[in-house]
């Protein structure tokens, strides 16, 4: 039967089919391998977003809490000294400027207080603080707290009075 050419056909057939493969645990290794991979890439992604909404907030905050202390900057004593009611600290809500709250970014989510101290007779320490939630439910705040003298500051330090 050897010399059959049938018989020589189905030999070299079956020699061909034979071909390496990867078996089924290779091949669930691989698998389990890349989701890892993917997985891992996407809460790399979300922590990624997370900081630049943080670092976005923090920017827009400062604007906001610098543009607030301008104004307080540019009015009188009298108007400034109303801020606070002894003894203690006075806390006060703050509305912020409609050029911020316009944003459909900034919104509502941000909110701003006020307090006010003083610590010796012509002299007031003026305190905001702003607080927001991050898109992922985290409560964050910032603060910035100035001096404001009667006489101006350098008049209020070099006179001593």
């Amino acid at each position: 039967m050897a010399n059959l050419p049938g018989a020589k056909i189905s030999l070299r057939h079956s020699r061909r089919g034979y071909r390496r493969a990867f078996t089924i645990i290779e091949v669930a290794l691989a698998s389990s391998i890349m989701a890892m991979g993917i997985a891992t890439s996407i809460t790399v992604l979300q922590r990624g977003f997370a900081m630049i909404d943080t670092a976005r907030n923090v920017t827009t905050g400062g604007q906001i809490m610098v543009s607030q202390m301008e104004q307080i900057r540019m009015l009188d004593w009298a108007t400034v000294s109303s801020y606070y009611t002894a003894p203690g600290p006075t806390t006060a809500t703050l509305t912020i400027d409609s050029v911020f709250s316009g944003n459909s970014s900034v919104g509502n989510r941000f909110a701003m207080t006020r307090s006010v101290s003083s610590p010796s007779t012509n002299m007031l320490q003026i305190t905001l603080t702003l607080a927001w939630t991050a898109y992922d439910g985290r409560t964050l705040s910032r603060t910035m707290t100035i001096y404001y003298a009667r006489y101006g500051i350098h008049d209020y330090v070099y006179n001593g009075s």
